[in-house]
């Protein structure tokens, strides 16, 4: 038997079936990965971008990255692994869906169950009053209307603790599901890398670029997201 097919068996006999994502999941509609050996992260320090630091004392870098993630994604838009996995859920094949993507793919193609572990992308707030604020205010580098303090995007900064209502809700999951699957992540970031340990159910790997300290996961499967999804649910799809 096949690993495709094994996890076909996993997911057919699945109670709870859990997805993780992570930036892997995002690349085939265009979005840059960060910790690839080709990704931005070997262009652009995030230690020094993606802070509180920068955003205190270096806000035009700051700022000018954001802007560019967020007129970047403007141009991009969910790919067929995003709907399989909506599919899925409508289908009750998926139950809930964790992702460290902050570029709202996984709701845009139609999941309801998503827990943003590093936030959204597309809401802002003033970092000192934590009021919400306008996309266009910080585009155009405004202040907060309230207290003139700094505009950022509703993400998790480098430093900061996730939510933690997305990341209770994440745990609970895991920890009751029957199949967790994690997707395009090279599980290096804490403590998002720590959830798939948490499952006493099975649990599989899909990543391009496979983790050496993945050994713990019951099934890997080498390949991008896209690709592989497409290979399971053609799979799943002639079994129901």
């Amino acid at each position: 038997m096949s690993k495709i097919e094994t996890v076909v068996d996993w997911l057919l006999s699945s109670n709870k079936t859990v997805v993780l994502t992570g930036a892997g999941m995002s690349t085939e509609s265009g979005v840059p990965d960060f910790r690839s050996a080709s990704g931005w992260w070997t262009k652009t320090d995030p230690q020094k971008v993606a802070t509180v630091d920068a955003l205190k004392t270096d806000y035009p870098l700051f700022h000018e990255f954001y802007s560019m993630r967020i007129q970047l994604l403007e141009k991009c838009a969910p790919h067929k692994g995003h709907y399989i996995l909506a599919d899925w859920e409508k289908k009750g094949v998926l139950h809930h869906l964790a992702t460290q993507n902050v570029d709202g793919f996984h709701l845009q193609a139609g999941n309801k169950n998503v827990d943003e572990l590093h936030g959204s992308i597309y809401t802002f707030r003033c970092h000192s009053c934590g009021r919400s604020a306008a996309k266009e205010a910080f585009l155009a580098m405004e202040s907060c209307a309230y207290c003139n303090g700094r505009l950022r995007p509703n993400v998790v900064l480098f430093g900061e603790m996730l939510p933690e209502k997305a990341w209770m809700s994440a745990l609970s999951n895991i920890q009751r599901a029957d199949v967790v699957i994690v997707i395009g992540t090279s599980l290096e970031v804490y403590p998002v890398n720590q959830l798939p340990m948490m499952t006493k159910g099975k649990k599989v790997y899909i990543n391009k670029e496979i983790a050496s300290h993945a050994t713990y996961f019951d099934c890997i499967l080498e390949g991008k997201a896209k690709e592989v999804l497409l290979e399971i649910n053609e799979q799943l799809e002639k079994r129901r």
